[in-house]
């Protein structure tokens, strides 16, 4: 099957309905759908701007019926551990801080007021599965450690879902499966050097990098660092010690992306990896929502590419 992987779309769901126009999907009885094509979601739906509802309501109907398939997002996982409580603590999987509660805010606003519609969407977030291994085609929100996977797969016989024992260790810093899931919807990182701090582009001080996990070239910190270029400079340009890396092969088949705000013209990262998340919900400037037409190519090509400019004004 042909299939169109559509990136992180964080509220903005004017954006995404031209986006679906723009690659001829048309709603049917409600839903949108093509005739000879399936869209698949990377997650993070929500957070950030306000039109949370609206965009469930889009992609939800479409995943159910088929149109289109989903992995989780971290915000979607944020999410969940910010609704659930741990059974002997009584205390939130994610704390409800003042941070938290502010990224939280729209998605909050939506759905908090109704008990309800609040536990449904959970629970419906629950549903979508930490990574999808298609025929000739993987799909995870930020990053394939095929080493995790194969581990989850063998604790847990859960096919990618999120089950209940897992969302609570995953949720516990120490365990391994924490680890695991910051890497596979967080992406991989490292610690910076001693005293070395940097911020994010919500202004929060971090002490760790996300890296080009694939990279075999990548041997500093800052050719490694996976992020916005304008926070590049501040990475140092030291030699990274130890092993950072994630086995990809060139050979393996292609796998997408989110989650990693890229900047300028879509283009894969390597022959076999692409990020379709380009910064949609960026205040600073307007950006793109991003898909990429996948006709079955294992070697990935800049103009299978489809970005629409933002609709929405700024959150």
């Amino acid at each position: 099957m042909k299939h169109d992987i559509i990136g992180d779309i964080h509220g903005c769901a004017q954006t995404l309905t031209a986006l679906l126009d723009t690659l001829d999907y048309a709603p049917e009885n409600g839903i949108y759908t093509h005739p000879g094509r399936q869209a698949i979601f990377l997650g993070d739906f929500v957070d950030r701007f306000p039109y949370q509802r609206e965009v469930i309501d889009i992609v939800r109907p479409m995943i159910e019926s088929g149109s289109a398939q989903s992995v989780m997002g971290n915000h979607e996982y944020n999410a969940i551990c910010y609704f659930t409580k741990q059974l002997e603590s009584g205390k939130y999987l994610r704390e409800h801080s003042e941070k938290n509660t502010k990224q939280h805010k729209a998605f909050l606003a939506a759905y908090g007021s109704s008990t309800n519609d609040y536990a449904d969407v959970i629970g419906w977030f629950k549903t979508l599965p930490l990574w999808l291994d298609l025929e000739k085609l993987k799909i995870i929100h930020a990053c394939w450690d095929k080493n995790i996977i194969q581990q989850l797969k063998n604790e847990y016989n859960n096919n990618g879902l999120l089950t209940d024992k897992l969302l609570v260790k995953s949720a516990t810093k120490g365990q391994w499966e924490y680890l695991a899931i910051e890497t596979l919807l967080k992406g991989k990182e490292i610690p910076l050097q001693d005293g070395i701090e940097f911020r994010d582009k919500d202004g929060h001080p971090r002490h760790d990098i996300r890296i080009k996990w694939w990279d075999q070239s990548a041997t500093t910190y800052r050719n490694a660092f996976m992020g916005p270029r304008s926070t590049r400079t501040h990475i140092p340009n030291d030699e990274i010690d130890g092993d950072h890396l994630v086995e990809y092969s060139h050979k393996d088949s292609p796998v997408f992306l989110g989650h990693y705000w890229m900047e300028g013209t879509p283009t894969p990262l390597a022959k076999n990896i692409a990020c379709v998340d380009y910064s949609v919900a960026n205040n600073e400037k307007r950006e793109k929502l991003t898909a990429y037409r996948w006709d079955g190519e294992q070697k990935l090509s800049a103009d299978k590419f489809v970005s629409v400019e933002r609709i929405e004004n700024e959150h």
